[in-house]
């Protein structure tokens, strides 16, 4: 029996062998694409090849890509560990032709594979082909149909619909009909009862789609209109996990070696049995799927975090953890221990797990610490609500609240209603829907873009001339309208452009567009499909005009010397604290420079300092731009250039170079580092487990924090009559302050003794109790102490109340010997919230002891009254 391994290099040899380039796994954190945060394709890397704006050399290309699913077009989370073949990860098997051969040749090429070099048994494949739809006046595939023939009988090659069967990148863009390939893995005596071509696309989980084979030969307008695109492409996509779920005769692809050791490495440390227990059985398998998503997610570059792609990433990690906290009693964090497993599986394949496994390791951990902690408090939430519920004779808990727990701890519905149920309370289920469908549209909404179609008005290819000028002659090849917000703008393609795409952490580039007549302002530059596109509030009144394209130089320069720095800071970083350190993210704009990089505890001010003087110290040998255009990968290595991990490179790279400073990097530089003028860290902090981010100041900005922290001095020496020894007069005013805290400290103390003493000589004793209470003038602190005195000198059968007044503002505090509590069944915390109401206020807190703050001072007598009254003494 193949291994995985096996499968996925025998995929590679064979295409190979067929004259594909076998091409790495871009990552499955997308950077520079702004309509993705994750591939969840195998042609997303191929997409400006498609779309034509880069030349398709080779032809013919080959690979397994890592992918995500988990938002939205294509989201499997839900589904993902409680059938047997879908995932959040997974591996995408590919093949591409790129205006080279089409569907018969694609065709052949998998039927071969499957057939004569896997050996899979003919009688069990069915095809489908693309019906054809009236409304796009399109009519059935019978030519994939005829291709299909050569090798299957008729009966085995099924009519599929638009939905199955014509496949589109969006809601515009490349598209055309596709052909399935489905797979029958059913036993004998299945098979003789119902035939497998009427379960096709029928959702068995025994009859599935295992390769998908896309004939690109469309290009879907905004008007929804289709026309022909200028070069076919072939674009196939064969699910890995299912294909060694086939070739190992297994009925789940969690049965197979890609998932059996972590599954059997999650029962050892569990100590539950896989098999026996369904709801075990899933938590085992939403375990080990998110495993795999998260760790390579991170890998890539993408770490946990509220927004986006990282709220993605953290959304699939703590659903990992709630399993395991649910169904496996992991009350504590258990994840991260199955990574030494996952990776010497899966480390072969993609290196970067092994290089990168201690940050994937921390970070894991302290995602899990985090969410466990959300989750007690959101069971003391629930808990809580729960008890209201009780009190005011209620068996529902509104969605309202369920919705809250959701959206605000990540508490999950099912959980919810699983702790709802164990103490005989339903949830409102239709009402979380409600909220649930609020916030979506919310989202929609605020994310919402129409893009009408491109304009064409040029065709070619756009060059990129902003290494060497910052102004250029160009003209606009094409432009389109966009709305966003209610707001519309327009986007524009030139032929030659100088302004800088925004890309890799450097923001883009601004200016103006001038011709004969008219000047436009650029107001940004986005990078899309590897190419710049321009935003412009208002269209060209003549877009076929010739103009020149002129870039805002300031802007320019700042930009460019902080991206500089950057590098800079990268050396001296591994200088100072070795070579573990990577860059994990930055951002340089003319103002700002950030920088991520991945180190496991905080850089001291030592270190810090020393980082400065190898920064500042460099750029004073004014060190010029070594840059190498256009060099081949291989050759950009043994220059001394590091690949960064979760980085897609191309055959041919750009490396940039000041002194011992070497990088592959597509962004605008300093022609000299001496530009940079002086480099000033502001802030060392934690971004998250393993990385630490570093700000930082450059140039004029530098200039000014110079004077900032002048000014700043000069204000303070004036406070203490300028005097010389600034650090030792400051000393001294500490030390006196400090001593007469001390003074207060003690004077604050006897009050509250002489106030106790009086209090207790005044308490009134109400049927065994005593009962102590006062309004005065006090802070909230000094009423906490008062009452805790209160409770150390009478230790049974107190109700003390303390109304409070500090600067107009009324707190009521409420303090219960623990008899009180215990034999009396009496709750501070719900006395004070049900007598808040007098001061206009509210509040909680313990059994025995309970605060409440107000707007009304002049209540306070009734709530002291409300109090004793809700005790019944």
């Amino acid at each position: 029996m193949m291994t995985a391994n096996e499968i996925r290099d025998s995929f590679k040899k064979y295409f190979e062998s067929k004259g594909h380039a076998i091409v790495p796994s871009a990552p499955m954190v997308i950077k520079d694409d702004p309509t993705l945060m994750f591939t969840n394709a195998g042609m997303n890397q191929w997409k400006d090849i498609i779309l034509g704006t880069r030349e398709p050399e080779p032809r013919r290309r080959a690979d397994s890509q890592k992918c995500l699913r988990v938002s939205g077009k294509h989201n499997d989370l839900e589904e993902v560990g409680h059938d047997t073949y879908h995932h959040t990860m997974f591996e995408m098997l590919g093949n591409w032709s790129f205006g080279d051969y089409f569907k018969e040749g694609a065709i052949d090429y998998a039927w071969e594979y499957l057939v004569d070099v896997l050996h899979l048994n003919p009688e069990d494949l069915y095809v489908t082909v693309f019906e054809g739809s009236e409304e796009e006046n399109l009519t059935r595939d019978d030519e994939a149909a005829s291709y299909w023939a050569k090798h299957v009988p008729a009966d085995h090659i099924i009519n599929g619909n638009k939905h199955d069967n014509f496949w589109e990148m969006g809601d515009t863009g490349p598209c055309g009909p596709c052909s399935e390939i489905h797979l029958d893995s059913r036993t004998p005596e299945e098979k003789a009862l119902v035939p497998g071509r009427e379960l096709v696309n029928k959702d068995n989980p025994q009859v599935i789609e295992i390769w998908n084979i896309v004939f690109m030969q469309f290009n879907r307008k905004a008007d929804g209109s289709l026309e022909p695109l200028p070069m076919h492409v072939i674009d196939t996509g064969m699910g890995f996990e299912r294909l060694v779920r086939a070739m190992q005769g297994k009925h789940s692809n969690y049965d197979t070696d890609i998932f059996q050791p972590i599954i059997k490495e999650i029962s050892r440390l569990s100590g539950m049995e896989y098999g026996k227990d369904e709801n075990t059985d899933v938590a085992m398998r939403v375990i080990a799927d998110h495993l795999r998503a998260v760790s390579f997610s991170i890998a890539d570059g993408q770490l946990p975090g509220n927004a986006k792609a990282g709220y993605v990433i953290r959304r699939i990690l703590r659903r990992a953890v709630r399993y395991a906290y649910t169904f496996l009693e992991q009350k504590e964090a258990f994840i991260y221990k199955l990574l030494p497993i996952f990776i010497n599986e899966m480390g072969a394949a993609y290196p970067e797990l092994t290089a990168q496994r201690e940050l994937i390791t921390r970070v894991i951990k302290e995602e899990e610490d985090s969410f466990l902690r959300t989750l007690e408090k959101g069971i003391g939430l629930l808990n809580a609500a729960m008890d209201d519920m009780k009190e005011n004779g209620k068996t529902e808990l509104d969605g309202v609240q369920a919705f809250r727990l959701f959206d605000t701890y990540g508490f999950p519905l099912d959980l919810t209603e699983l702790i709802c149920r164990e103490n005989g309370f339903s949830v409102d289920e239709k009402q979380f829907d409600e909220e649930m469908q609020k916030q979506k549209a919310r989202a929609r909404n605020a994310a919402a873009v129409e893009n009408s179609d491109w304009v064409e008005i040029l065709q070619g290819e756009q060059k990129f001339v902003g290494y060497d000028f910052t102004e250029y002659e160009c003209h606009i090849m094409r432009y389109r309208k966009v709305t966003q917000k209610k707001n519309t703008y327009y986007e524009l393609v030139l032929d030659n452009t100088p302004f800088y795409g925004e890309m890799g952490g450097q923001v883009g580039d601004s200016g103006v567009l001038v011709s004969e007549n008219e000047t436009v302002e650029i107001i940004d530059t986005k990078r899309e499909n590897n190419q710049s596109i321009h935003i412009v509030k208002e269209l060209p009144k003549d877009p076929t005009a010739d103009f020149m394209a002129c870039v805002d130089i300031d802007k320019r320069a700042g930009s460019a010397a902080n991206h500089t720095a950057t590098h800079l800071l990268d050396y001296a970083l591994k200088q100072v604290l070795g070579d573990h350190v990577e860059q994990k993210g930055s951002y340089v704009s003319a103002d700002t420079l950030r920088f991520d990089f991945s180190h496991f505890e905080k850089v001291g001010d030592e270190d810090l300092r020393k980082v400065e003087r190898i920064v500042n110290d460099m750029i004073r040998q004014n060190i010029p731009l070594d840059e190498h255009r256009d060099t081949p990968l291989e050759e950009a290595k043994k220059l001394g250039a590091i690949a960064l991990f979760g980085e897609k490179y191309g055959d041919k790279v750009r490396v940039v170079r000041f002194g011992p400073s070497c990088e592959f990097c597509g962004g605008i530089h300093a022609q000299a580092t001496g530009h940079i003028g002086m480099f000033k860290i502001i802030s060392e902090s934690s971004v998250a487990a393993g990385i630490r981010r570093i700000e930082a100041k450059t140039g004029k900005e530098c200039e000014e924090l110079m004077y900032n922290i002048e000014d700043g001095l000069k204000a303070i020496r004036s406070l203490f009559n300028n005097a010389k020894d600034l650090q030792g007069v400051i000393s001294k005013y500490i030390e006196e302050h400090d001593t007469m805290k001390k003074e207060i400290d003690q004077f604050h103390a006897q009050t509250i003794e002489r106030t106790k003493t009086s209090l207790l000589e005044k308490a009134r004793n109400i049927n065994g109790t005593t009962v102590i209470t006062a309004v005065l003038p006090m802070s909230a602190q000094g009423a906490k102490d008062l009452v805790f005195k209160i409770r150390q000198a009478v230790a049974e059968n107190l109700l003390c109340i303390i109304g409070s007044i500090d600067h107009g503002k009324p707190m009521l505090s409420i303090m219960l010997s623990e008899d009180m509590v215990e034999n009396h069944n009496l709750n501070a915390g719900n006395m004070v919230r049900e007598a808040a109401r007098l001061i206009q206020g509210g509040g909680g807190g313990q059994p025995h002891y309970a605060t409440a703050g107000g707007k009304n001072a002049d209540g306070l007598s009734a709530a002291i009254d409300k109090v004793i009254e809700l005790a019944q003494l």
